[in-house]
């Protein structure tokens, strides 16, 4: 069993022929779980900044004393930035 058949696969990338901004997030994962961090990095430069947020996402949920919206969304406009500037570098 590999763990590319549990993969979703994009609707973007399948109906449009047109790769979206997560395109590589999942394999990107994959890598740094295997230990290789410079390849996950050069699949979804993101890939890093995303697993910070999803962290900070589910810490929000346990951690009710604090309120984590200003340093959420904070992340998530640098999410966007890192994905936006990775995928025109990508693609061009």
């Amino acid at each position: 069993m590999d763990i590319n058949d549990f993969m979703l696969t994009c609707p973007s990338k399948k109906y449009l022929g047109v790769e979206c901004l997560g395109c590589g997030a999942q394999r990107a994962v994959v890598l740094v779980l295997e230990g290789k961090f410079a390849e996950a990095f050069q699949m979804y430069p993101a890939v890093y900044t995303l697993l910070v947020l999803f962290f900070t996402l589910g810490l929000s949920f346990i951690d009710k004393k604090r309120k984590y919206g200003h340093v959420l969304m904070v992340m998530i406009i640098v999410n966007l930035i890192i994905m936006v500037i990775g995928y025109v570098y990508k693609h061009h």
